[in-house]
């Protein structure tokens, strides 16, 4: 070619260093816009990286970063809170087994929590139950009041949905619509084990609390909705379709939910049929313990005692309370979960 054309081939390698490298940057360019808009910008500078690793491309994400940022491609991101739980009833509350618990399946412990959406005349209610082991959304369910209904109605799906076994833990907060008599019928019907987290302490229910950031940043702020059949009509499309089956989860190892679903099952743990428990005990009392065992004496009398949250056991009791008799406990709506006066 060099000889046909008359240029030497210094020339010819020459303007091939100049123009490979800008073909080659705007080949990644358009295929990370490509990304960012096929998820219409939910997506942060991590997981576009992560998704051009699985269609084989070699980027940092630093790089992947800049291209974004000059491109104008960054996630949306809002920040906005509102208290949605009510944990000042009489209602009981119950151990917080969460925490304690190493999940090697499904259906071993569920999440569930409440949450609201702004739309253009009302406040609408939002209640979801996931499964702690692969994050999927299970179950939802959406209303115009916080009533306990709202919260039946998520769990009834995902009952339905994924037919659990019994010994299944339910993990929630101690708000009057997961203590209220109506919920707790439908756990003991299905022979689930209920948690509770303890008051104001988001990070017992976690996963659970980062779906709805998740859900929040990535769908109801890049929105303006008409109306509550909208609405409805997009967290369908969200919840079912776009969060359990396309969307990276960096905690999952950037896979889909039904995607580390499939791999558990193909490794044999989908259906564990439990989980096991771990147990705390004071790291001084452990010590003296272990110092009195190996030395055949026995342990110091001053050592401390356990923490006030914790039983000898290792139970953390922060936020339980001892049921209360049936006659001392007050009449329930349980449409409303609230008191009767």
């Amino acid at each position: 070619m060099c000889a046909l054309a008359g240029v030497s081939r210094a020339s010819y390698y020459r303007s091939l260093a100049a123009v490979a490298p800008e073909e080659a940057e705007m080949s990644v360019r358009t295929t990370i816009q490509e990304v960012a808009l096929e998820h219409r910008r939910r997506y942060g500078y991590r997981r576009v990286t992560m998704a051009l690793h699985r269609r084989g491309m070699a980027i940092n994400h630093k790089h992947v970063l800049r291209i974004l940022r000059e491109d104008n491609l960054l996630a949306i991101r809002h920040r906005k809170y509102i208290l949605t739980t009510d944990s000042q009833h009489d209602c009981q509350v119950h151990l917080n087994l969460a925490a304690r618990m190493t999940l090697s399946g499904v259906n071993q412990l569920w999440v569930a929590d409440l949450t609201y959406i702004h739309l253009r005349r009302e406040f609408v209610f939002l209640a979801v139950v996931l499964d702690r082991f692969s994050r999927k959304a299970i179950g939802w369910a959406l209303d115009r009041t916080l009533a306990a209904r709202v919260a039946v109605a998520a769990l009834r799906q995902a009952v339905a949905r994924r037919q659990p076994p019994a010994g299944v833990v339910h993990h929630s907060d101690q708000g009057v619509q997961y203590a209220c008599a109506e919920y707790v019928q439908i756990l003991e019907a299905q022979r689930m084990i209920p948690s509770m987290s303890r008051p104001a302490n988001p990070y017992d229910n976690a996963a659970c609390e980062s779906f709805m950031k998740t859900l929040k940043q990535e769908e109801i702020y890049c929105n303006a909705y008409r109306d509550f059949d909208e609405l409805s009509a997009h967290l369908e499309e969200f919840l079912d379709n776009y969060y359990n089956r396309h969307r990276l989860h960096s905690a999952l190892g950037y896979r889909t939910p039904e995607e580390f679903e499939r791999d558990a099952a193909g490794a044999g743990v989908a259906v564990s049929p439990s989980a096991t428990m771990s147990f705390f005990r004071h790291p001084e009392i452990y010590r003296s313990e272990g110092a009195a065992m190996a030395s055949g004496e026995p342990g110091e009398p001053g050592s401390p005692a356990h923490r006030l949250d914790e039983s000898p056991a290792g139970y953390s009791l922060a936020g339980c309370s001892p049921a209360e008799p049936t006659s001392a406990s007050p009449a329930l709506d349980n449409t409303t979960g609230t008191k009767q006066n």
